[in-house]
């Protein structure tokens, strides 16, 4: 009999200790252990404009150049942003309407962008500078934009005025409210003592923009083929190439692990993201235990889904492992919108072993890491619209699948409003 106390008692303690250590590691939050990180450019902050695009595209180019061991650059967004806002305004009175005009756009302008209009220092165009402050805000330039454009696409006039250099009216007028509200692109200046172009700036750097790749994952259109995906913000219609869902998670993978930064687009509607993003995580909790009983996971059999949401809001939780249906689903159900653009550089993993992507964001320097937060691969796998990555950060054996290596690729595209 006191054998059996005994043991009783031994399994008391025991559980008591379980306990207590399940309570510790849920009162540690998340704990990241950092696998691999790629160098980046500072954390810059798009403030009250719909410019990710833009930012998230440049935060790219500028770590590339730092791969490239070309040196760090600032690049000016609103260079690209006023040159892409008036080729959209005329995409948009060219098809009366049918390419929608907006402050989004895709990682695919900025590749266009620099490749036509050139690239400018920081210093020469600044975010903000035209009224008198340091970040954009972009509210009262599209109220005004965004109706003159509409007016011109919208308004059956059967012939648009030009002057008498054959320009047209509408467009110089829709140009002059940009240059009012984001400044006068520069066309000649002076950097590290020597004077530039925008494009000879640009030509200086060594980029080749056929070198930049953008992937997807859906089954609407046919593998190992480029598609043009149906988002209004890639009204450049900049082609992706289709891969299966696996095989894109091995490409951003096999990216980071070879010192390839990634840009990453993606739907940030989700309640993983919201739930934590400011505090430094996004993450896709499982609202279905499938472990076996006796794993660390098995203790979340039983809750409901706002349960295990509560959870995953305060410390790491199952992840669900979506698949290439599920995620065409979502897309087909416009549950997997354009939202927002962001820079992948790196990968960790949380105390429970589910790994992550380190993400740049471009929302300033927030949160408990200074305007990056960690992705669960789990949620990237399920929300990301495309990516954009040197065509050299993929796998060979898809490399050559995708006839990469024949040259012959066109650069994708990336949109987001957020």
């Amino acid at each position: 009999m006191k054998k059996f106390f005994a043991i009783l008692g031994a399994i008391a303690i025991s559980a008591t200790v379980f306990a207590q250590n399940t309570e510790n590691k849920d009162d540690e939050g998340y704990v990241f252990t950092i696998t691999k990180e790629l160098p980046v450019t500072s954390v810059k902050n798009q403030n009250k404009a719909g410019t990710c695009w833009c930012y998230s595209g440049l935060a790219f180019i500028e770590a590339e150049l730092l791969r490239m061991n070309k040196g760090e650059y600032d690049f000016s967004e609103m260079f690209i942003v006023s040159n892409t806002y008036r080729d959209r305004a005329m995409a948009a009175i060219r098809t009366h309407g049918d390419v929608s005009f907006s402050q989004g756009g895709s990682f695919y302008d900025v590749i266009y962008g620099m490749s036509h209009f050139g690239l400018v220092p920081e210093s020469e165009m600044r975010p903000g500078a035209a009224y008198g402050d340091t970040l954009s805000d972009h509210s009262e330039l599209s109220a005004l934009t965004d109706v003159m454009v509409e007016a011109i696409a919208k308004g059956k006039l059967g012939k648009l005025q030009r002057n008498k250099d054959h320009e047209l009216l509408c467009l110089k007028a829709i140009q002059a409210v940009h240059d009012i509200y984001l400044g006068t692109c520069p066309t000649e200046f002076t950097y590290k003592g020597k004077k530039y172009t925008p494009m000879s700036f640009y030509q200086s750097l060594g980029l080749n923009p056929d070198d930049y790749i953008s992937i997807t994952s859906y089954t609407h259109h046919p593998f190992y083929e480029k598609f043009v995906l149906e988002i209004q913000d890639n009204w450049r219609w900049g082609q992706s190439y289709n891969v299966p869902l696996d095989e894109m998670m091995e490409i951003m993978d096999y990216a980071i692990a070879n010192g390839y930064t990634v840009a990453w687009g993606s739907d940030v509607s989700e309640q993983g993201f919201r739930i934590g993003v400011r505090k430094g995580f996004c993450v896709l909790p499982a609202t279905q235990a499938t472990s076996s009983i006796g794993s660390d996971q098995a203790r979340w059999s039983g809750m409901s889904a706002k349960e295990i949401q509560d959870k995953a809001a305060k410390h790491p939780t199952p992840q669900r492992w979506v698949t290439q249906d599920e995620r065409q689903e979502a897309y087909d159900a416009w549950e997997t919108t354009d939202d927002h653009g962001m820079l992948i550089y790196g990968t960790a993993t949380d105390q429970m072993g589910n790994e992550y992507y380190m993400v740049k964001n471009s929302w300033g320097d927030y949160g408990d890491y200074h305007g990056m937060f960690f992705a669960s691969k789990a949620f990237v796998r399920y929300k990301t619209m495309n990516i954009l990555v040197h065509k050299d950060g993929i796998p060979p054996a898809l490399r050559a699948k995708l006839g990469l290596d024949n040259n012959n690729a066109t650069p994708g595209k990336r949109g987001g409003r957020k």
